[in-house]
């Protein structure tokens, strides 16, 4: 048997897997054809497909489900149709339509992409792979995406789901977090690639990890690369891939006072420009402690991140209560009606909040 870097020996299986090319690309594009999602940004049959869509869909997508993108999608495009549109937009107003979205360095990352198309690409998505993984927020996977789907380049994508459909296919049982594990199924994944119809390749294998090949609960039956499969073959795919190890998520404990003038307007500061959340607005945020003395609590939240969790405690607070001295954060404060507040990109815990003091009256 041949050695593999990054997981085991490979037999003859694994080896006609890597002669299998041909079967898998026809495969798979045969189903695609017949089961593609109707997504907002895909061109329609016999339309061009949009560059500017097509960047702007991915770099929502990344850490997202698709679900949860299209309405953000929607909005965005009404709002900004081209990518001269979006060079030209102010950043709290991307943002503000961002909110909710999350990884809001996602839309400060497309601002500056846009920006940095205009002024070096007359406008127009480069054409180069180089020229594309230049752009802000855009790294090898997001260019991949781009390249084949909106410029029809012969690149490779490797995304969670396109990892969990490789892994399945070829077996690999060995973590694919690992960087041997991950250049290999990069590798394999640009071999599979075909010169023609690059982009749709590419679609239809991360449409076959999220809508088939799942991480629980997988369709086999469904699949058009089910007789090809060495994870099905095995009775393994409840094990392929390795599950990743859980991160423990450190919790942070902010004091939240809602600091309220004679005329009913809260005091909000903008974050600094870096960091989480950066340049959004929130109410009076500092670590937990000791609140000003006339303070009366009015909620506690919790709010759950990735690798974070944050727990709230909220205060209501008259203004002559609070340390003028106290307001800096490092950017503005001023106070705003709950209405003008409304307007200002915040992050998630500070909406809700906004939305409580509503009901306060």
């Amino acid at each position: 048997m041949a050695a593999r870097p990054g997981g085991k020996s490979i037999g003859k299986e694994s080896a006609g897997l890597l002669r299998a090319v041909g079967p898998i690309r026809l495969r798979l594009l045969r189903w695609f054809d017949r089961n593609n999602r109707d997504l907002p940004w895909r061109a329609k049959r016999g339309r061009t497909v949009d560059p500017y869509r097509i960047l702007l869909s991915e770099l929502m997508l990344q850490q997202t489900q698709v679900a949860t993108v299209i309405p953000y999608y929607l909005r965005f495009v009404a709002a900004y149709p081209t990518l001269a549109d979006l060079a030209a937009a102010d950043e709290q107003a991307v943002l503000r339509l961002w909110q909710g979205l999350g990884y809001y360095s996602r839309a400060r990352n497309l601002l500056a992409a846009a920006r940095q198309i205009v002024a070096r690409h007359a406008g127009r998505l480069p054409s180069k792979m180089e020229d594309l993984i230049a752009l802000p927020g855009v790294g090898r996977y997001t260019a991949g995406a781009v390249g084949s789907i909106a410029l029809g380049l012969r690149v490779p994508v490797v995304d969670g789901n396109v990892r969990r459909v490789l892994c399945r296919l070829d077996g690999i049982e060995s973590d694919p977090a690992g960087s041997a594990v991950r250049e290999r199924l990069w590798a394999r994944a640009e071999r599979l690639v075909p010169a023609r119809r690059p982009g749709d390749f590419n679609s239809a294998l991360m449409e076959l990890g999220a809508t088939v090949c799942r991480p629980r609960n997988p369709d086999c039956p469904a699949c058009p690369l089910e007789g090809l499969c060495l994870a099905r073959r095995r009775r393994l795919t409840d094990l392929i891939p390795r599950p990743a190890k859980r991160r423990h998520r450190p919790t942070e404990r902010r004091m939240v006072l809602c600091v309220r003038d004679a005329e009913g307007r809260y005091l909000v500061e903008q974050r600094p420009r870096d960091g989480r959340w950066a340049g959004m607005w929130q109410f009076i945020t500092r670590p937990a402690g000791r609140p000003p003395p006339a303070a009366r609590q009015i909620a506690q939240l919790s709010h759950d991140l990735t690798h974070r969790r944050y727990r709230f405690e909220v205060y209501l607070c008259d203004h002559q209560e609070f340390p003028r001295d106290s307001s800096a954060n490092g950017g503005a404060a001023e106070f705003l009606s709950l209405t003008q507040i409304e307007s200002r990109p915040m992050p998630r815990p500070h909406v809700k909040i906004a939305r409580m003091l509503s009901g306060l009256g």
